[in-house]
């Protein structure tokens, strides 16, 4: 009797790069979008009386803030270098690359808190400008990226690190997510750290 040969593999869904470049698309419109906003209200707050939108009182850390773009040079390096890691079953690398991609994401939080403190920026302003509601809605939507960046890194390393190592999928879609955030980050960080 004569069979049929067995049907072919079904052919990868990779759920976790299309949700990933998803939530990707859907934060840079999110980033893209408020930092539109912030350039409309800044050039209202120069055609105005005051000729301002910075207020007189307030000055940008410099440091920290090219700090913060510095260090995602770093993140995607790491990030990167799980990825390589990954492909290679090589577990102790793919931790330490993990690790120091959330370590690197937590010191830009860090330097974003510095930011604040130094600022010392209200969130109201009596005078009716809305630089202070502005920028800490579009550094705080940023500071939540990150976190969720974070979890991300703990997630996957405990996914790969726990056994699932033929799981380089998740990896992949880590470092497409840091991608995703040092892109938005220097969009933000040109507009509203360099710009002013």
């Amino acid at each position: 009797m004569l069979a049929l040969p067995p049907a072919p593999e079904p052919a990868p869904r990779r759920q976790m790069f299309v949700g990933t470049s998803l939530a990707a698309v859907a934060g840079a419109m999110l980033i893209g979008g408020m930092l539109a906003l912030w350039l409309r209200f800044r050039d209202l707050a120069i055609a105005g009386p005051d000729h301002r939108w910075l207020p007189k009182n307030v000055t940008i850390p410099e440091v920290a803030s090219n700090i913060m773009l510095l260090s995602f040079v770093g993140v995607c390096i790491f990030a990167q270098w799980a990825v390589y890691a990954a492909r290679r079953n090589d577990k102790q690398h793919v931790g330490i690359a993990l690790g120091l991609t959330a370590l690197l994401g937590l010191a830009v939080i860090n330097a974003q808190i510095t930011v604040y403190v130094q600022m010392g920026l209200p969130v109201s302003d009596t005078t009716g400008s809305a630089y202070g509601v502005m920028f800490y809605a579009v550094t705080g939507t940023m500071l939540v990226l990150f976190i969720v960046g974070i979890v991300f890194s703990m997630v996957t390393a405990f996914r790969y690190l726990g056994g699932r190592t033929s799981d380089r999928e998740i990896v992949t879609a880590h470092a497409i997510y840091w991608y995703f955030i040092a892109a938005a980050f220097s969009m933000l960080w040109f507009v509203v750290y360099v710009t002013k």
